[in-house]
């Protein structure tokens, strides 16, 4: 199996992982169980609260189930903005890596030459990349403060758990970071390390030169000179060897 093989088959293996991963962010969006807290009570018997970035619920033993949207954004402290900002991005970024990674690939042979196909899927390995690290602070940072207000026993108001949709995030999150990396490394070789061939005529060239420079006169000082009495030249697809003979100057 060829190299070029080998990559298609990369490229393709991680084209499935990259949009697995872009999914699964964008399905964390309508999750509601974000955070999640359950209460005894005597009457209802139990009450569960949850929420996410963008309404805040309770269900009750019954079965009733009541969501309530936060009603004003600027009321909101600056992290649930933060966090709501960097998950659209990476799914913005996501979309468009999806795109040049089609154009890109090696299989679908809709983007100009190698070199130029390598560029393009670099480039959007680069936004899987940077979409999956922008999920990864929002849902990262999301979690460790819950983790600290559940941890502090100073925090008098209702403490909440990690729900369900942080934990997807963070497995999209991943899969997007792993397939950008991969990504890079693979067209990044390609793309920027592409190695130049010498062609027939810049051969030639040389060679021409090499001759050239080597039949002009050369002096040397000292007692006693030294000539050149022999000059063989052999050209082979540019390496050149010279095989120079000296006869010392009675």
């Amino acid at each position: 199996m060829s190299y070029r093989t080998v990559v298609m088959y990369m490229e393709i293996g991680c084209f499935v992982v990259c949009v697995s991963g872009w999914m699964l962010v964008c399905s964390t969006l309508p999750i509601d169980i974000w955070t999640w807290s359950e209460l005894d009570s005597i009457v209802l018997g139990t009450s569960n609260y949850f929420s996410n970035l963008w309404k805040d619920c309770m269900s009750d033993s019954t079965g009733v189930t009541d969501c309530k949207d936060i009603p004003s954004l600027l009321a909101l402290n600056w992290d649930i903005h933060m966090c709501r900002a960097l998950i659209i991005i990476s799914i913005i970024l996501a979309f468009f890596g999806s795109v040049l990674v089609l154009v890109g690939m090696k299989c679908t042979k809709i983007g100009g030459s190698e070199i130029v196909n390598a560029r393009l899927t670099f480039a959007g390995g680069m936004n899987y990349l940077i979409g999956g690290m922008c999920s990864m602070i929002a849902f990262s940072y999301y979690g460790n403060k819950l983790r600290a207000e559940f941890q502090d026993p100073n925090y008098k108001a209702q403490k909440f758990e990690i729900g369900v949709g942080v934990f997807i995030g963070w497995g999209g999150s991943s899969l997007l970071v792993v397939g950008g990396l991969i990504y890079n490394i693979f067209a990044g070789r390609d793309g920027f390390h592409s190695r130049v061939v010498p062609t027939k005529k810049s051969i030639q060239l040389l060679a021409h030169t090499e001759i050239s420079e080597s039949r002009k006169p050369r002096t040397t000082s000292g007692s006693r000179g030294s000539s050149i009495s022999g000059i063989t030249t052999t050209t082979n697809f540019g390496s050149y060897v010279r095989d120079i003979s000296w006869s010392p100057r009675l």
